[in-house]
């Protein structure tokens, strides 16, 4: 009987186990997580999710795995991967041999260089222990610094002011969000979180950050120091490759995939935020996506892909971002375009929409309150995966409604 052995209980290992059974797979599934959890869903930790004391959102009930007949090893992790033997060595010592192994290893929070590691006063977020340490410091009277502007830092400072912390965010570049999100969608970020009575620093230089006294410190370059209950190092991530890199696997931004996500040792798959992929509606431009949509997705398509099914990469990157009652949503890729176009959807909703030199659409960018701008940010993806070269005045045009340029 065939084994499949999936390495990573995230959103996109749990996916993908769960997907080979509903694609008619019976043989052996055997599903490897590091952390002591059932696989959970991550988004809600950096947003007002972290505010429940409760459990965390679990992928699925724990009986769901034993109906499922997939084996889910919790509290262990890879130690070795050979290729040529196809097998596996875990940290407890067992060895699985595997016909077909996915690679959904994840990806790990970026430390501050030089600031002390296991402080109780500075932290990253990635695992849900590491939320409820922060939920914990997020209360009235404390003051969280965060380092990074980027989303789950931006995300953590409005969960934080919920609950009635002071904070600081201080950011490196000219404005927040400076990774793939336009300026006037960061401007209007910016305004809600200050008007919210957050400190957002940018363009700022760290020298160190060090804990004294029971506190978190932070000495910019300039001479300032901000003391804080708990410092937030929000500064990007980097993906998981230390096993497929010890096992031989080629690496670039990631492990290094096709775009049937098949590495380059036979039968070893890849999927989710630790590897690299061509998309083929990018000009087979290849990018590494952290996103939960992604995750879902490329679990999905591991499976088909293991089943030898070949269904190659096809969707459409897209990001969402929940700070206070905003929402923030992008389809595809802003980077190389050309020209922007604002569609307006009411007083504080509205999308850019984003144009090569040769007038196609590649890339949509809204935001407003709750689910303002999610209809036509979906049509904006319909409209980037069908290569739309729309007309500019349309795009702009509230009168006219985004399906007729798709039936178009």
């Amino acid at each position: 009987m065939a084994h499949f052995v999936i390495l990573g209980a995230g959103e996109c290992g749990a996916r993908a186990a769960f997907a080979l059974r509903e694609k008619g797979f019976a043989g052996e599934i055997t599903l490897v997580g590091a952390e002591a959890l059932h696989p959970y869903e991550r988004p809600p930790l950096s947003k007002a999710g972290i505010a429940d004391a409760s459990d965390p959102k679990f992928i699925a009930a724990a009986e769901k795995y034993t109906e499922s007949g997939i084996r889910l090893l919790t509290g262990v992790e890879a130690r070795d991967v050979d290729t040529a033997s196809k097998t596996v060595t875990l940290s407890d010592g067992t060895t699985l041999s595997y016909d077909k192994l996915l690679l959904a290893t994840g990806a790990s929070a970026r430390s501050f260089p030089g600031a002390p590691k296991g402080s109780a006063h500075i932290r990253s977020l990635r695992t849900y222990h590491d939320a409820a340490a922060l939920r914990d410091a997020m209360k009235p009277g404390r003051h969280i610094a965060i380092i990074g502007g980027g989303f789950i830092g931006l995300e953590l400072a409005a969960t934080a002011r919920l609950l009635g912390a002071e904070v600081t965010v201080i950011e490196g570049l000219e404005r927040v969000l400076k990774r793939g999100v336009p300026e006037e969608v960061a401007h209007l970020l910016t305004e809600r979180h200050r008007a919210e009575g957050v400190d957002i620093r940018c363009g700022v230089s760290i020298e160190a950050l060090i804990e004294e006294g029971g506190k978190a410190v932070i000495r910019l370059s300039a001479g300032e120091v901000i003391e804080a209950d708990l410092a937030l190092v929000g500064i990007g991530a980097w993906p998981n490759v230390e096993i497929a890199e010890s096992a031989g696997l080629a690496i670039e931004n990631g492990i290094a995939v096709d775009t049937y996500l098949q590495t380059s040792a036979p039968d070893v798959f890849a999927a989710g935020d630790c590897c690299s992929f061509p998309l083929p509606i990018y000009g087979g431009r290849r990018v590494r996506l952290e996103s939960w949509r992604n995750a879902q997705e490329q679990g999905t398509l591991a499976a088909a892909n293991m089943l030898g099914l070949d269904q190659a990469v096809s969707a459409v990157p897209w990001f969402w971002s929940d700070q206070y009652d905003m929402t923030l949503q992008i389809s595809g890729l802003a980077e190389g375009a050309a020209s922007h176009h604002r569609r307006d959807l009411s007083a504080d909703a509205f999308i850019l929409f984003h144009l090569d030199a040769e007038g196609r659409l590649i890339a949509a960018s809204g935001i407003g309150r709750g689910n303002a701008v999610a209809r036509d940010i979906r049509l904006a993806e319909m409209l980037i995966a069908a290569g739309a070269r729309p007309d500019p005045a349309a795009l702009t045009s509230s009168n006219v409604k985004l399906k007729s340029l798709l039936a178009a």
